[in-house]
């Protein structure tokens, strides 16, 4: 009997196989599945909180704040800077095709996300192990900047994709490129194209040549690093990266790029910088709030700075500082006033950059002999003359026992000879004649409105004051004894040009008797002629100041008026640490001198005291009178 042919099925590990690829084919298949739906979940989270897109015509800014300096220069600006509003016909044709060419050449193909373009950013990033290009669109950039937040994470990124997609949907092309124009950043405040020429050029975006543009366009990767206001020649070279980009799109002919490369380089120096009065500006800054009524408009602040004199301030305070022998001091503070009280000059420390603490307005330090010509004035007005002798000698009261710089006594002194020499105990005993609460009154009088302590170390300036208030007391003394205020302010428009505030213009109220100030004055040229400010003398002209060093070292001062300006200059350490051989008549005087020798350049010696051209002419009003009466009497009341 034949055998049956047996029947083979498939074999064990082919049964195995097959199921693994069907297993395999459902786990990719499910993954697929869950990854659309964890994906879709995703895009719905990050829907959840988009914006609200109307956004797109209502701007939302700070209100932009404009400084000018004495002279109408612009030399800082706070808040945004929008411009006017233009359209594509209102600019030049190569500034949108700069634009284009540098950031997104498929601009007018893709549909708001550039996937080739991204891509291509990808393996470029890749290659460098860092970013060196981005995928984003002009699209992408304006419902960026439209919309959302700069922080790099995911959830932005997707928000930022479907914006630009629903303003693809919603607007032309033409529409998105005039909406990016008018929007984006440029840096230092500016929004927008029309601002941005405003503010680097000096003139609207209409009228700006093809490198202009070129510079204006190759803002966008890092408005900072390439603006001409923080390095011209950075700028330069952004510029001529663009301008290749619009050869090689066709936008212009390789004659039209060499012309635009060798016409005239941006200015050296534009507004905006770490120098030319930060420390001041910000000071302004500071001021405006209780001026103007209405804090939304744009306004331009016309101050008292004299641009000539801040940078010498800046250069000489810089230049001092850096000297290799002068390790043991870090930080410096000066102030220039004018007769009235106008800040002429600020510098508040060594570099803005690394520290914005103003040392001229928010130091509190120890004036030292500074504040000894408040206690002679005192005892001058009392009765007191240059000539009276006191005793050189040591002194004790309580447990205090002052001792003088020099730790020598000389015995009988005329009060000049003390004041000229800083006689420490001598000074001590004109405040003992003079009274303490007449020395409080007489200082608060002239312009000190820290509080001053009702003890005997007050007679050799132990209690701390700022350097801008020392030296608006010097320049009351400077203007024969009327009451200065230091001011910075002389104007604010809005951008239709009404004015806002303006400085008022009173005639300064005496305080001080006019011929103690005048015996005072006479023994203050004497600490320049021969005493410890013989440094600080001009040579040409009259000088009245005194130096000034407080307890171990730690603060040093000097402190003058010529017929022209009052400069108080400040040299320690912020962590108070004492300086070894730096003294009032050392650093402090040779930098007053330096400085107010080019200050003093082409103005005529004058004689002190003698206050503006016309005089101090006018007489002051009753209620002026009565609200400075009230005024003294408040901090007086205050200080006791």
């Amino acid at each position: 009997m034949p055998k049956k042919r047996r029947v083979f099925g498939p074999r064990k590990d082919s049964a195995r196989g097959e199921g693994f690829g069907h297993s395999l084919l459902r786990l990719v298949a499910l993954a697929v599945i869950w990854g659309g739906v964890l994906g879709g979940a995703f895009v719905a989270y990050c829907a959840l909180d988009l914006p609200d897109i109307h956004q797109i015509t209502q701007p939302q800014r700070r209100p932009s704040v404009t400084l000018q300096a004495d002279d109408g220069t612009v030399f800082a600006r706070y808040g945004d800077l929008f411009g006017d509003h233009v359209t594509l016909e209102d600019v030049p044709k190569y500034l949108p095709e700069a634009i284009i060419a540098i950031e997104d050449r498929r601009f007018y193909s893709h549909f708001g996300v550039d996937v080739w373009g991204l891509l291509r950013a990808v393996v470029r990033n890749v290659m460098a192990s860092h970013v060196v290009q981005g995928g984003s669109t002009l699209t992408q950039q304006l419902a960026k900047n439209l919309f959302l937040s700069p922080e790099r994470k995911l959830k932005r990124k997707v928000q930022e994709m479907m914006l630009a997609l629903w303003l693809e949907h919603t607007y032309t092309k033409d529409q998105i490129l005039t909406a990016y124009l008018n929007r984006v950043y440029l840096g230092n405040g500016a929004y927008g194209v029309d601002a941005a020429s405003r503010l680097y050029f000096g003139k609207p975006v209409r009228d700006i040549d093809l490198q202009e543009a070129a510079m204006i366009a190759g803002l966008l990767r890092a408005p900072s690093r390439f603006a001409p206001s923080h390095d011209p020649a950075q700028a330069v070279l952004r510029a001529r990266t663009v301008l290749e980009a619009m050869v090689e799109e066709g936008y212009i002919t390789e004659r039209e790029k060499r012309q635009a490369i060798a016409s005239v380089p941006p200015p050296e120096h534009k507004p905006g910088s770490a120098g030319d009065g930060r420390y001041f500006a910000d000071w302004v800054q500071d001021q405006i709030g209780p001026l103007v009524e209405d804090a939304s408009q744009d306004i331009v602040v016309l101050t008292t700075l004299d641009l000539n004199l801040q940078r010498t301030a800046e250069h000489d305070v810089d230049a001092i500082l850096a000297r290799q022998d002068n390790k043991d001091v870090s930080q410096a503070a000066l102030v220039t006033l004018s007769y009235d009280g106008a800040v002429r000059a600020m510098v508040g420390g060594r570099d803005y950059r690394s520290s914005q603490f103003n040392r001229a307005t928010q130091a509190m330090r120890q004036p030292g002999s500074a504040f000894k010509p408040i206690v002679y004035l005192t005892a001058i007005e009392q009765g007191m003359t240059p000539d009276d002798v006191f005793l050189d000698a040591p002194i004790t009261l309580g447990s205090w026992s002052p001792e003088n710089f020099d730790g020598k006594y000389r015995g009988p002194i005329t009060a000049r000879d003390a004041l000229a020499e800083s006689i420490n105990t001598v000074a001590v005993r004109v405040f003992q004649r003079a009274g303490i609460d007449n020395v409080i009154e007489t200082a608060h009088a002239l312009g000190i409105a820290s509080p001053l302590a009702r003890e005997a170390t007050l007679a050799l300036g132990a209690s701390e004051v700022t350097p801008l208030e020392l030296t608006g007391a010097y320049a009351s003394l400077a203007a024969g004894g009327r009451a200065v205020t230091p001011y910075a302010i002389k104007e604010i428009r809005n951008r239709q040009g009404e004015v806002l505030y303006q400085h008022p213009d009173v005639t300064l109220p005496r305080v001080v008797s006019e011929q103690a100030v005048e015996t005072l004055t006479g023994m203050m040229e004497d600490v320049v002629r021969y005493g410890t400010g013989k440094r600080a003398a001009l040579g040409d002209r009259p000088v009245a100041g005194k130096t000034g060093t407080s307890s171990d070292d730690r603060d040093a001062w000097f402190l003058g008026f010529t017929g022209n300006y009052t400069t108080g200059v400040w040299l320690g350490n912020d962590d108070g640490h004492a300086m070894r051989k730096i003294v009032g008549g050392s650093l402090p005087a040779q930098l007053w001198h330096d400085y107010m020798t080019e200050a003093e350049s082409g103005l005529s010696a004058r004689d002190l005291l003698s206050g503006p051209p016309g005089g101090f002419t006018g007489a002051v009003t009753q209620d002026i009178s009565k609200a400075f009466g009230d005024f003294i009497h408040g901090i007086m009341g205050n200080a006791n």
